[in-house]
């Protein structure tokens, strides 16, 4: 079973580590980079994904770490 997905959020404090659907977040960081890197390891740990938002709001970049459904393609 894998786990939630783990975004990456901001914070008033920075950016905050969720994961998906909780209210209340898991850590927060001065620097995306940071937060980044902890939801990585997270969902490492649970095989989920991570889902990095921008100051927006809106997910600008993310990965899997799980078993993806849509794997990318070897073109060679």
């Amino acid at each position: 079973m894998t786990g939630k997905n783990q975004h990456v959020v901001p914070h008033p404090e920075g950016w905050a580590v969720k994961g998906a659907r909780n209210s209340r977040a898991t850590a927060v960081y001065s620097t995306q980079k940071d937060a980044i890197a902890r939801a990585e390891q997270i969902a490492r740990n649970q095989g989920s994904d991570t889902k990095i938002h921008g100051e927006n709001g809106k997910i600008r970049a993310g990965n899997s770490y799980g078993n993806d459904p849509c794997p990318p393609k070897d073109k060679k």
